[in-house]
């Protein structure tokens, strides 16, 4: 009768291996991992307007993931932050039948407002709403040009959500023009070399570096 023998698993390390293989992935899943949208706090200079849950402007929906950053102007002259988010807040109504919000609104003045919380979609980009921040732009004429306490924040702002997202600014941070095509922010797409320097200018700000808070 042929002797059996056990046969020896090959390639498989021992358990203790494994176990300390394990520890590491999941380190590093840690570290690298871009932070999930409840991570994040606002800087002090955003202030907080939640909307009024409802299915035209708020409608609640999670927001799993951050893959980028959309830029948009109001495309109302003159008008401020707070007039903009109050705008939004009026659809809740339905009465306009219209659907439509933004995450954060920047004001003449460079004030920020933030209508939705980071842990849920804003009506802004269509196909891009579901793994995208939106920011709305307030100016002061037909042109679409940002002022420059305006344009400031905004860098700033968009540069904030690129590091609390790991987002690279010439890869993630886009126009409302780049997902569906509307003329949106307008001046930025009738110059094409004033959102390459947008751009760059988050670019630079972000390389300066955000302090991180306990």
């Amino acid at each position: 009768m042929a002797t059996r023998h056990k046969k020896r698993s090959r390639g498989v390390p021992p358990a203790p291996l494994l176990l300390a293989l394990a520890f590491v992935a999941v380190g590093a899943w840690v570290v690298l991992r871009p932070a999930g949208p409840a991570d994040v706090q606002a800087p002090e200079w955003v202030e907080q307007q939640y909307l009024t849950e409802n299915p035209w402007s708020r409608p609640g929906d999670k927001l799993k993931n951050v893959r980028g950053v959309v830029i948009h102007y109001v495309g109302n002259p003159g008008t401020s932050a707070q007039a903009n988010r109050n705008y939004f807040e009026s659809l809740s109504t339905g009465e306009e039948n219209t659907f439509a919000s933004a995450h954060f609104v920047v004001g003449l003045e460079g004030e920020v407002i933030q209508c939705i919380p980071l842990t849920e979609i804003a009506y802004a980009s269509n196909g891009r709403n579901d793994d995208t921040v939106a920011v709305e732009v307030c100016h002061p004429d037909e042109s679409g040009q940002f002022s420059g306490v305006t344009y400031g924040r905004v860098v700033e702002l968009t540069a904030w959500l690129c590091d609390a997202f790991h987002l690279k600014p010439n890869e993630d941070v886009i126009r409302h023009y780049d997902v569906t095509g509307k003329i949106c922010p307008k001046y930025y797409v009738d110059h094409e070399d004033a959102w390459t320097q947008f751009l760059s200018d988050v670019e630079a700000r972000l390389n300066e570096g955000f302090e991180k808070e306990d």
